[in-house]
């Protein structure tokens, strides 16, 4: 069953604030580096750093005699390979609007998967209509731009591959949750192994041999890979295996509201009153859906 603690709000609060300062990252990285190389360096450096640790705390993966390894593969390409390279070619048609609204999906993805997967994370008129509220305040707080068109002939196409990425992240979740007693150090590095092995050659194959980049470029990068890459996933499979996936879905809408509120502190980039309507249906939104799990955080009663 879920257990959700004062520890499982702080690690998802960091989650949100960490992913959504990933994109100020990203930006800078860009500039001096290709999409699909960016990706590979910083799952590769993630991989490296998380497997060392690993290794160096004994290197268990499963701590009984059952072996998932079916699940355990289907989890590194869902969770790292395959929606980086989903989302990496379907932002070349579309709006990043639309994949930030694709994103937020991701939590509508996972109430019914695991209403019918995971014991204890059933369903709800109350946990349905909160999560669908806070949905709302993510498309308020991206604005039009969220469904907007580009024009481009691959723009329908491109969409799906954005929603194909989120029920990756959706899927891997859920597969994450059901598989047997792991080592959540393990846990957090085979699957950036698995990720590694595809999304490696998938850049070779895609943009050719890497080209070294500058020091700024290769800072930004290690920044990536120790922090919202290897930190955060190792945070996520925390989450996961405690709380649930569906708590820890509640990330997914705090991802583009801490992006807008750094963007304005730190880029100072302009406000929209729309950021205060978006706040307060999120708020409402997780207040609705995790009604049970803030009252044990505030009163210590159920």
């Amino acid at each position: 069953m879920p257990e959700i603690t004062t520890r499982s709000w702080l690690m998802v609060t960091a989650l949100g604030l960490v992913w959504g300062a990933t994109f100020l990252f990203m930006e800078i990285a860009l500039r001096g580096m290709t999409p699909f190389w960016l990706a590979a360096g910083r799952i590769g450096f993630a991989t490296l750093l998380t497997v060392a640790i690993w290794l160096a705390v004994g290197g268990k993966l499963f701590l009984t005699e059952d072996r998932a390894w079916g699940p355990m593969i289907l989890i590194g390409i869902g969770s790292t390979a395959l929606p980086f390279m989903l989302l990496s070619w379907g932002l070349q048609y579309v709006t990043s609007g639309f994949a930030g609204v694709s994103m937020a999906s991701v939590a509508l993805m996972v109430l019914p998967l695991s209403h019918y997967l995971v014991p204890g994370e059933q369903m709800s008129l109350r946990r349905t209509a909160g999560f669908g509220i806070g949905f709302v305040g993510v498309a308020i707080l991206i604005g039009p731009e969220a469904f907007a068109a580009t024009g481009d002939a691959l723009e329908p196409v491109g969409r799906l591959a954005c929603l194909a990425a989120a029920a990756c992240y959706a899927v891997s979740s859920v597969a994450m949750r059901r598989l047997p007693p792991v080592d959540p150090i393990g846990l957090a590095a085979v699957p950036l192994i698995v990720g590694s092995a595809f999304v490696i050659p998938m850049a070779w194959l895609r943009e050719g041999a890497p080209v070294m980049p500058d020091s700024q470029t290769l800072l930004v990068v290690a920044v990536l890979g120790l922090i919202p890459t290897a930190g955060a996933n190792l945070l996520r499979v925390l989450v996961i295996r405690s709380a649930g996936p569906v708590f820890m879905s509640l990330t997914n809408y705090q991802v583009p509201l801490w992006s807008v509120v750094l963007g304005i502190v730190v880029l100072g980039e302009t406000f929209r009153p729309s950021l205060l309507v978006a706040l307060v249906l999120i708020l409402c939104g997780v207040g609705l859906s995790q009604g049970a799990a803030l009252r044990r955080l505030f009163t210590g009663r159920a």
